[in-house]
């Protein structure tokens, strides 16, 4: 399902449907608000780095979670993802086996995050915490979690996509938001900014008067895999939560694109639209090309006939970023 564009019209002109939608978002505000009033905001006993949002959709968080389960890896802490798989159909705890596990057992997002940590599902968190304790888990990143109350986190992050923002700053369903901004902010120690500096300044121009935590700034980039797209010819396809992003990047590395398929976020492709992909793809020369999100989704025997373009996110200035971490863990050590 796409956002209804009113969703982004500006926070001083939020149109008609924002304003008749209104009292239905007040009651999902106060609905929220209770949920995370009543707990029952759990001590696992290890750092836990909580990485959402405030909006509906993506802005991020995924490729946050990636950088982050690097840099702790990297410093050699035993650091374990934790996520309530969303779209598998396991409850969990379950860790995730990339090599057996589905998009359909245990969602797209935590199949990725398995491959630079150990990675677990569960859609009751402080089971799930307790699971990976169990397992080694020296440090916990909970993917989408800052609207959850399972948890209690030692570092709460906030990922905001700049060209997007916040929207309207009008609450579902008259606006994107899970929660007033004020609400969300205020429980968070950082944000994210994803994006160039063009949208991270009109970002900060919009909503910058508000009380801020301190802001890190971002980029998601296109990993380097030795591949020439230059005029490569391709059918790319995406189903996340702003496809033309996807194809924006694939334009930007100079593919040719013959076809672009957006998709829903989370949309599985199934078999009839993948041959009709595959049939265009074949008579036109070119390669079928998707996101390593989207890949994940994909049963088994079709992820051979489909290249999948790589991103990761890259802070402007990944030392102060790491500082941030390591104190926040030193913290809770201490």
């Amino acid at each position: 399902m796409r956002p209804p564009a009113f969703w982004f019209a500006s926070p001083q002109r939020p149109g008609f449907l924002a304003r008749a939608l209104q009292p239905l978002a007040a009651l999902y505000a106060a609905g929220t608000r209770r949920r995370l009033e009543r707990g029952p905001w759990h001590d696992p006993g290890v750092p836990v780095i909580s990485v959402g949002n405030l909006v509906a959709g993506g802005a991020g968080k995924t490729p946050t979670t990636i950088a982050i389960l690097e840099q702790l890896s990297a410093r050699g802490i035993a650091v374990h993802a934790l996520s309530r798989g969303y779209g598998g159909r396991l409850a969990g705890p379950v860790r995730v086996d990339p090599g057996t596990h589905l998009a359909r057992d245990v969602g797209d997002e935590p199949i990725l995050l398995a491959a630079f940590a150990p990675a677990w599902v569960s859609r009751d968190r402080v089971r799930g915490a307790s699971a990976a304790v169990a397992a080694g888990a020296e440090a916990l990143v909970l993917d989408d979690a800052h609207q959850n109350p399972g948890l209690r986190p030692t570092l709460s992050i906030v990922v905001v996509d700049a060209a997007r923002g916040f929207g309207n700053g009008r609450v579902l369903p008259a606006g994107p938001l899970r929660e007033p901004v004020e609400a969300g902010l205020a429980r968070a120690d950082l944000i994210v900014l994803v994006g160039d500096e063009p949208a991270r300044e009109r970002f900060l121009s919009t909503w910058g008067k508000l009380a801020l935590p301190p802001v890190h700034h971002a980029r998601i980039l296109p990993l380097p895999t030795g591949m020439d797209w230059a005029g490569q010819p391709v059918v790319a396809f995406a189903g996340i939560a702003h496809p033309e992003r996807f194809f924006a990047t694939l334009e930007g590395l100079g593919a040719e694109l013959l076809k672009k398929v957006p998709l829903d976020d989370h949309q599985p492709v199934d078999e009839r639209l993948f041959a009709r992909l595959l049939t265009l793809a074949r008579r036109s020369g070119g390669q079928i090309v998707t996101t390593e999100k989207d890949a994940a989704r994909l049963p088994p025997a079709l992820r051979a006939e489909v290249l999948a373009l790589p991103v990761r996110l890259r802070f402007d200035r990944p030392e102060a970023f790491e500082a941030t971490l390591m104190q926040a863990l030193s913290s809770r050590a201490g």
